[in-house]
């Protein structure tokens, strides 16, 4: 058995729901075989993100951490392969803040790949009847923070675990009043429960082009 945690977020923004959370205890209540999950919801909020997360880390011993957060605008479940140390907040979190050009570790690196293999991912998602793309960039806000974090924890004090992010889109009743891609959430939980499948059994990426122009 291979122990997962996997978090999601609170609503932020004005919504009512995150999506991601909503997948996420799906998931948890319905893992792949051969996992145990556990799942966690992290605050939409600079720096308190990070600290649930150590803490989840450290309550549950996992071998594999994949963060979740909502990417509202994207029609695809979306696996991130980069997070870079920067917060640039457009909009203030749920707790007010709005940090603008701030490193997330000072003197940290620029940048961190994931520990997923997303080209993998991508592929077993599609595979399953589900919109997937690799993509290069989760954005700097909180969801970015809580990436290159759990990152960053990899790298300097638990190299043996495995981690990445996942963005999911908009849920339908998030979108009913306005023309925006969403995507259903037991579709999602069931792009989540294929991405840590294939997570777990693969070690070795495909080799496939799944680049960006811009």
């Amino acid at each position: 058995m291979t122990r997962v945690l996997l978090t999601g977020f609170e609503p932020f923004g004005g919504q009512d729901v995150n999506p991601s959370w909503q997948a996420v205890s799906l998931v948890a209540a319905d893992p792949p075989p051969g996992t145990e999950v556990t799942a966690a919801r992290l605050s939409c909020v600079f720096g308190t993100a990070l600290e649930e997360l150590r803490a989840a880390v450290d309550r549950t011993e996992p071998g594999l951490v994949l963060c979740v957060g909502q990417a509202g605008g994207r029609p695809d479940i979306a696996v991130e392969r980069v997070a870079i140390n920067l917060d640039d907040a457009r909009i203030p979190d749920n707790a007010g803040r709005r940090p603008v050009d701030e490193p997330i570790v000072d003197g940290g690196p620029a940048a961190y790949f994931t520990g997923l293999p997303v080209k993998a991912c991508v592929a077993a998602v599609r595979a399953a009847g589900l919109p997937a793309v690799v993509s290069q960039t989760a954005g700097t806000f909180v969801c970015n923070h809580v990436f290159y974090g759990l990152a960053h924890l990899i790298a300097t004090r638990r190299p043996a675990l495995r981690g990445g992010f996942v963005h999911v889109p908009y849920a339908p009743e998030q979108v009913v009043d306005r023309d925006e891609p969403s995507m259903a959430v037991a579709s999602a939980a069931l792009g989540l429960r294929t991405i840590l499948a294939t997570a777990v059994n693969t070690t070795t990426d495909l080799r496939i082009a799944e680049g960006a122009l811009h």
